[in-house]
């Protein structure tokens, strides 16, 4: 073995020797290359400023705006306005419909990339691309979709007549449309940890006599735990932010059918300049709150997983 491998070295030594470049040069210290040459630093600090610019211009400016437009009258002004009964009924139905699409999407999410990732059967890729139907159509067809559906129009609408049941124009439909807008995240946030972790784990504790709730609470909740709160993050920030589908379905209703986005665009075009970016400043509160709790689920699962 050791006088086969000579000629090797002595072949890599002459070359090395004829072309004058070292051995090791290709790999010797990547990071010095691309951090301490001039070049670098100069693109590393244009990115890094282009980068603060935009997010300066996109999302701080904006936001520093609601909140100055908000207080502009004085914090007297604001309290009434974010007080106002219409604001009130406005929060009580956006936080309806965001705990109602969660807690459906939440099992929905489950049972959906448990049965893709776990299971072979037929049919299993025309599910995955229903789930993501919501994400490729707009929500203001998928409102007038289910405005079809099941409106006046609809064959389905005497018999929801006659059971009592009304979906356009009524709370209900303000519910449906958030569902709709934000099934897909937990689902596709569990689908990836789902498919790494594979089967090996519950096909070991099946063998040892564990049962299927055993199973999925001891052996593959904590794998997915992270992600599915990731997922929850996601969908409880869309649901509260929805506006397209849920204009369509609510019809408007002052007080009774109007979430905080479409409350804000009411009192918008009404030219009530204050109140509408009082109530607006209530959702970016609502949006850094869910800001920070992303965050920190991020840096939860990067430690969990090894990463820096």
């Amino acid at each position: 073995m050791a006088t086969a491998a000579l000629p090797a070295s002595k072949n890599v030594k002459k070359r090395s020797a004829e072309t004058n470049i070292p051995v090791n040069s290709r790999t010797a210290q990547p990071d010095m290359i691309h951090e301490d040459g001039a070049g670098a630093k100069a693109v590393r600090a244009l990115l890094i400023g282009v980068s603060i610019l935009f997010m300066f211009v996109m999302m701080v400016l904006p936001l520093a705006t609601v909140i100055k437009e908000a207080l502009k009258q004085g914090w007297a002004a604001y309290q009434k306005a974010v007080t106002d009964d219409y604001t009130r009924s406005a929060i009580i139905l956006t936080l309806e419909a965001t705990v109602s699409a969660l807690i459906i999407n939440t099992v929905f999410g489950l049972f959906a990339a448990w049965a893709i990732t776990k299971f072979h059967f037929s049919g299993k890729k025309v599910l995955t691309t229903l789930i993501d139907v919501p994400v490729t159509v707009s929500p203001i067809i998928a409102g007038l979709i289910y405005v079809l559906v099941f409106g006046r129009q609809s064959v389905l609408y005497p018999y929801l007549k006659q059971a009592g049941i009304q979906i356009v124009y009524a709370v209900p439909g303000v519910i449906l449309a958030t569902v709709f807008v934000t099934f897909p995240f937990i689902s596709r946030e569990l689908i990836p940890v789902l498919e790494a972790q594979g089967t090996d784990e519950e096909e070991a504790a099946a063998l040892m006599g564990a049962n299927g709730w055993t199973i999925f609470t001891k052996v593959t909740f904590p794998h997915i735990k992270w992600a599915f709160l990731y997922g929850v993050v996601l969908c409880t920030a869309r649901a509260m932010g929805e506006f397209g589908a849920v204009s369509v379905l609510s019809g408007h209703l002052r007080g009774k059918t109007n979430t905080l986005p479409l409350y804000v665009e009411v009192l918008f075009q009404g030219f009530e300049w204050v109140p509408a970016f009082a109530v607006s400043s209530i959702l970016v509160i609502m949006a850094v709150i869910i800001l920070v709790i992303r965050n920190i689920f991020e840096h939860n699962a990067k430690t969990r997983s090894g990463g820096i």
